[in-house]
């Protein structure tokens, strides 16, 4: 009887441990997921391109956060963890400072 009550206390503990992970690894997913969309948004509103693509987005999107949240806070909606407006915010100043960077450097090709 002792040995069944184990096994159901180790199979529960597994059962959260695993739910945990997948809940935790769902929400990193999203955040990622909105934090690429915040990007995309900034690469149609400045002129010229994100480089490096989609990955590109979510870095912008995920930087765009960080820096937004500085100057503005954490004002406005919040999805997934990322206030959306600091976010978006955030997000074109380093669109913008990209492409200023990838003008000077690189002779306009960015």
């Amino acid at each position: 009887m002792t040995m069944i009550i184990g096994i159901l206390i180790l199979l529960f503990l597994v059962f959260v441990v695993a739910s945990w992970l997948t809940f935790s690894l769902m929400g990193f997913a999203l955040t990622l997921l909105v934090a690429g969309f915040v990007g995309w948004l900034a690469d149609r509103i400045v002129p010229g391109s994100i480089p490096y693509g989609w990955l590109g987005a979510i870095v912008a999107g995920l930087a765009g956060a960080w820096i937004g949240g500085w100057f503005l806070g954490n004002i406005g909606p919040h999805l997934f963890g990322i206030a959306l407006i600091p976010a978006l915010v955030g997000a074109v100043i380093l669109a913008i400072i990209v492409n200023l960077i990838g003008k000077i450097g690189f002779g306009g090709r960015v």
